[in-house]
């Protein structure tokens, strides 16, 4: 059951909604598509050693492209909008520059 928690978080989504929500105490992850909410709460709770409030979860679809005269489509992928307990806060590693 460890290995799956350890497997459910494939990372963070970054994107100007994603950090705007963030201010306000929700963090965007990319999850499994087989993950529900409760394996996204437990995962988020045991990798960052926080409380979770709530978890909203959606289906991303994946955007059809075109590979010169190919046409293919990338992976459907879940997104997860996780909202913490007051006080409660993850270190993203904002601000660093390399």
């Amino acid at each position: 059951m460890n290995s799956r928690l350890m497997q459910i978080i494939q990372g963070p989504v970054v994107s100007e909604k994603s950090t705007n929500a963030g201010e306000v105490g929700q963090y965007v992850f990319r999850v499994l598509p087989d993950a529900d909410k409760a394996e996204i709460k437990a995962a988020i709770e045991k990798l960052f050693e926080v409380r979770v409030e709530h978890v909203r979860t959606l289906n991303q679809q994946g955007k059809n492209k075109r590979f010169g005269r190919m046409f293919g489509r990338r992976n459907h992928w879940k997104k997860a909008y996780v909202a913490l307990a007051e006080g409660e806060s993850i270190d993203m590693g904002e601000g660093e520059q390399v």
